[in-house]
């Protein structure tokens, strides 16, 4: 994305950031619903089984675990979108020379560390072996949302007294 230099009709190599109301930004994958989320996270699978775990994917053990069955974990997903768009962002086309190494300091070592710690998401799962995470309980949904408005009084029978 190039912009123009302070109206001049000049444009720089620099990219731009995405404005919060710009709907050609990515959104992050929890976000997105049908065909918009099975589309990211095909193009995060490829990334993930591509790049990433080939160059980055350490040996599984239970003090590192991974979980052959990642995708279904929302957790996963939602950390490895995050870090799939911080790959683009600073690795892709216009980004700077400290790019590269900022991804691997800033993102790569905190997600696959958060990722692959005996209590994180994976927590459970063995390889071969995918062991659905259990939700911690919720005694209310929205304890503080507004009461209920009371019921509406029985009708009235027509021959009741007044």
């Amino acid at each position: 994305m190039a912009a123009d230099v302070a109206g001049t009709g000049q444009r720089t190599d620099a990219p731009t950031e995405p404005s919060p109301d710009d709907e050609s930004a990515p959104r992050l994958i929890i976000y997105l619903e049908g065909p918009e989320y099975a589309r990211a996270l095909r193009q995060l699978t490829l990334w993930t089984h591509h790049i990433l775990l080939p160059v980055y994917g350490r040996e599984v053990t239970s003090s590192a675990p991974w979980c052959p069955r990642w995708w279904e974990h929302p957790e996963a997903v939602t950390q490895l979108h995050a870090l799939w768009l911080a790959w683009g962002d600073l690795t892709g086309p216009g980004s700077g020379m400290c790019g590269p190494a900022n991804w691997h300091r800033d993102y790569l070592e905190p997600v696959m560390n958060s990722l692959r710690d005996p209590s994180g998401p994976f927590a459970g799962c063995k390889s071969g072996n995918h062991r659905p995470k259990e939700t911690p309980p919720i005694d209310i949904v929205d304890p503080f949302a507004p009461p209920p408005p009371p019921p509406p009084p029985p009708p009235r029978r027509p021959d009741a007294p007044a």
